[in-house]
């Protein structure tokens, strides 16, 4: 996992919970010398370690933490790629983007990375479906990282998660339904 995700995951405990708390977290769920760089590449128990420790320092469950990342993860990569939202209206078009675009500039970059896949099934209703399926328990993160894309285009659009088969948090479906009309 790209180091980016730590260092701000990092920056989201300290910024919000103080220095105090972050040291603990990254004492406690990575008792290592070693710090984090955006560049280098980790193991993604690390960031399970970290998330736990972190839930535990502040009482809130681990999926709440990851929701919460995703969210703020989503503001910070656009405010560091800013060029991934050019061009772009709606969280759909972005998201849309993302397979297609966005992952294969990660993978040229980083041909080690392992990115997590998106497909875009066909609803009955109509509504924008988004399948995450990834090796790694991080669908907190992705809707996380949906719902933040959502409010900062400002859609009127809902998001509904359903998990599928597999291990928990690596596959769900993402449904984007439109807010009902008050």
């Amino acid at each position: 996992m790209k180091g980016v995700v730590f260092t701000e995951f990092l920056d989201l405990v300290e910024s919000n919970y103080g220095m105090e708390v972050a040291d603990r977290v990254l004492t406690k769920g990575f008792p290592n010398d070693t710090g984090f760089t955006s560049v280098g590449t980790y193991d993604h128990r690390i960031l399970i370690s970290l998330i736990m420790e972190f839930s535990d320092a502040i009482g809130k469950s681990p999926q709440d933490v990851v929701f919460i990342f995703g969210k703020h993860l989503f503001h910070r990569l656009r405010e560091i790629y800013p060029e991934s939202t050019n061009g772009v209206n709606s969280s759909i078009d972005l998201v849309l983007k993302v397979e297609a675009v966005i992952h294969d500039e990660v993978l040229k970059l980083y041909p080690d990375a392992e990115v997590p896949s998106f497909a875009f099934p066909a609803s009955p209703d109509g509504t924008f479906q988004v399948e995450y399926l990834s090796a790694r328990p991080f669908a907190d993160l992705a809707e996380g990282l949906l719902q933040g894309c959502i409010e900062h285009f400002g859609d009127k659009l809902q998001l509904e998660r359903t998990d599928l088969e597999g291990e928990p948090g690596t596959h769900a479906l993402f449904r984007f339904r439109p807010l009902p009309v008050t």
